[in-house]
C-alpha cells in the first residue's frame, strides 16, 4: 500500500466512522431520555447520567470528523470527487439523526420548552429542505461539468451547526438539574438557533444564485 492509499484511507475512514459515532449518541441519548421520562412518571429510578455524558462525547467525536477529514486530505493532497461527495452526505447523516433526538428530549419535564420545541421543529425541517434543495441544485450542476464542491458559507454553516447541537444537548442535560438558573444559557441556545436558521437561508440563497444558469439551462433543452 501506497502512502497515499494509506492517507486516503484514514481520511475516509474518518469520514464514515462519524457515523457509528452519531448511532451511538441517538441510542445512549434515547435510552436517557427514556430513563427520565420513566423516572418523572415515577415508574423507574432516576436513570445514570453516564448515559448522557457518553452519548455527548460520541457527538462530539462525531462533529469533530468533520474538521479533521476534510483538514487532512488537503494536508496529504488528497482531496477526492469522491470524498467531496461524501462529506455533505454525512453531514446529512448527522442533521437526520441528531435534530429529530434533541427534538424528542426537549419537552421532556421542561414545560417552558414547549415553543423551544415547536421553533426546533422549524429549524429541523428548514435544514433538511436546504440540504434536499442543494443536492438537485448539485445533480444538476453536474450535468454540465459544474464545480460542485462546498461554498465557504455552507462549510461555515455545517461548522457552527455541529457544536450547537452539543450546546442544546448540554442544555438539555443541565436543565434536569437546575431548571431555575437555565435563563441565561436558554438565551444562548435561542440565539445560537436564530443564527444557524439565518445562515441556512443565507446558503440557501448563494447556493441558488450560484447554480441559476445550469437551472436555467436544464429548463430550456430537450
Amino acid at each position: 500500500m501506497s502512502i497515499r492509499q494509506l492517507h486516503l484511507l484514514v481520511v475516509n475512514g474518518i469520514t464514515f466512522i462519524r457515523v457509528p459515532f452519531i448511532l451511538s449518541f441517538l441510542v445512549l441519548a434515547l435510552v436517557h431520555g427514556w430513563g427520565v421520562q420513566r423516572h418523572l412518571l415515577k415508574e423507574a429510578a432516576a436513570p445514570s447520567d453516564a448515559w448522557a455524558v457518553v452519548a455527548l462525547v460520541c457527538l462530539t467525536l462525531s462533529a469533530l470528523t468533520d474538521l479533521f477529514d476534510g483538514a487532512l486530505a488537503r494536508k496529504w493532497k488528497v482531496v477526492t470527487k469522491f470524498g467531496a461527495m461524501c462529506d455533505p452526505l454525512m453531514d446529512k447523516v448527522f442533521y437526520l439523526i441528531v435534530f429529530p433526538t434533541l427534538l424528542w428530549l426537549l419537552p421532556i419535564g421542561k414545560p417552558l420548552e414547549r415553543w423551544h420545541a415547536l421553533f426546533m421543529v422549524v429549524l429541523t425541517v428548514l435544514y433538511l429542505l436546504r440540504d434536499q434543495w442543494v443536492t438537485f441544485l448539485r445533480s444538476v450542476g453536474t450535468l454540465y461539468g459544474a464545480n460542485c464542491a462546498a461554498t465557504f458559507l455552507g462549510k461555515f454553516r455545517t461548522a457552527m451547526t455541529f457544536p450547537l447541537c452539543g450546546v442544546i444537548y448540554l442544555y438539555i442535560m443541565l436543565y434536569d438539574y437546575t431548571p431555575d438558573t437555565m435563563t441565561w444559557f436558554r438565551w444562548v441556545v435561542y440565539t445560537g438557533e436564530a443564527v444557524a436558521i439565518f445562515l441556512n437561508f443565507w446558503s440557501l440563497y448563494v447556493y441558488t444564485r450560484n447554480y441559476l444558469p445550469y437551472i436555467k439551462r436544464s429548463i430550456s433543452e430537450k
